[in-house]
């Protein structure tokens, strides 16, 4: 990051004229905002608030990476979107807020999904890089991209109502990898989708971030590198723990075998319409519609948590939420077809695995959830 040329304009003196007056950054502190270039992975509930206060800080080239559009349940918690960019590129809706923010802002889009391909040649364009994905896949392949271009990485995640954030930086201190070695298996962690998160959560999580990153621009203060930060909301009270490197971390060791990018395996499926089954267990929503028109003789379970039902419901099922299955399955029948649905078809998996371990011949999982068979078979349900 060169600052020699970085020069100031009259307006952006009265606009940063609040960071001016602080000695830790001062003019100087001001240019290198200006010069940096900092790469946010996600335009969702931690790269909203990213987005808007780095810009507002005055970070002179923000990229933005993230495939997805805006969606009316992103809106409870993803604040640089609004209802009129419902269906937009989260993208084109977060440059055209940052525009508005502070035109003095280059805003370089990436309206695709990271991945091996191209998640190297993206990453060495810029300086530091945050992380604000929701999935594993993407967060092994930030941090691998990271190492292999020698950036940090500024990380932050939020489940239900705990938010975590760190700063890895291999040349300093572990990587992402040498504290989550591995994917959890699929299914094992439930997303946001399935779980929920409270709306402010990313907020707080995402603006620790923001945090990080400015500090690290201006070289001030003490980074997260090295330490875990834990953010329970419900008890107001935050934790750090100490991380140390993995010797043996096959990305940053001193014996690494990591010499190029690789997407790790995706741990949900995405749902299919074809109106089949498939031979991983799984149906899709029209060829349950079918088989219950046939009047073949189904025992549809539910698996979700009661708040949900109270939202929306498939009629004539058996409710047994994933967490009381284990100890429930007396109350199912062995000699029956059985179809496990949920939300989005990440707990019906688990569960048609658990009964197909106990025994039960006949099962499948529902792709796509209720979420699908809203979406496909009857848009009369509330959807969430």
């Amino acid at each position: 990051m060169d600052v020699r040329q970085t020069e100031l304009t009259r307006e952006e003196l009265q606009r940063y004229s609040r960071h001016l007056i602080l000695p830790e950054i001062g003019l100087e502190g001001q240019r290198k905002l200006k010069a940096a270039r900092v790469l946010l992975v996600g335009a969702g509930g931690l790269g909203s608030p990213l987005g808007l206060y780095l810009a507002a800080a005055g970070v002179g080239t923000l990229g933005i990476v993230d495939d997805d559009v805006v969606d009316e349940t992103n809106l409870q918690r993803q604040v640089i979107h609004g209802t009129a960019a419902l269906g937009e590129s989260k993208v084109q809706s977060a440059a055209r807020r940052i525009a508005d923010l502070n035109p003095h802002v280059d805003v370089v889009s990436y309206p695709y999904r990271l991945s091996a391909s191209n998640a190297l040649d993206i990453v060495r364009g810029y300086d530091i890089v945050v992380d604000g994905s929701d999935n594993f896949t993407t967060r092994f392949l930030v941090s691998d991209a990271c190492v292999l271009a020698g950036k940090p990485n500024v990380f932050g995640s939020v489940y239900r109502f705990e938010g975590q954030a760190s700063v890895f930086d291999a040349q300093h201190g572990p990587c992402y990898r040498c504290v989550f070695p591995a994917p959890p298996p699929p299914g094992a962690v439930p997303s946001c989708a399935d779980g929920g998160v409270l709306g402010v959560l990313p907020g707080i999580v995402g603006l620790i971030q923001a945090t990080e990153t400015m500090k690290l621009v201006a070289g001030i203060g003490e980074p997260l590198i090295g330490r875990l930060l834990v953010f329970d909301a419900l008890e107001m009270r935050f934790r750090t723990l100490k991380l140390i490197k993995d010797e043996n971390c096959p990305a940053c060791g001193p014996h690494a075998t990591m010499t190029e990018l690789h997407d790790e395996p995706v741990a949900c499926e995405t749902p299919s319409a074809n109106g089949s089954e498939q031979r991983d267990g799984s149906i899709d929503v029209k060829a349950l519609r079918a088989k219950l028109d046939r009047g073949e003789r189904i025992e549809i379970l539910d698996v979700r948590e009661p708040v949900e039902r109270d939202i929306a419901r498939l009629a004539n099922t058996l409710e047994i939420p994933l967490g009381e299955l284990g100890e429930r399955l007396g109350e199912l029948p062995k000699d029956r077809e059985i179809v496990v649905y949920c939300l989005t078809g990440n707990r019906s998996a688990q569960a048609a695995r658990l009964l197909t371990e106990a025994g039960f011949a006949n099962v499948w999982s529902l792709e796509g959830g209720i979420r699908a068979w809203t979406d496909q078979i009857d848009p009369t349900l509330a959807r969430y």
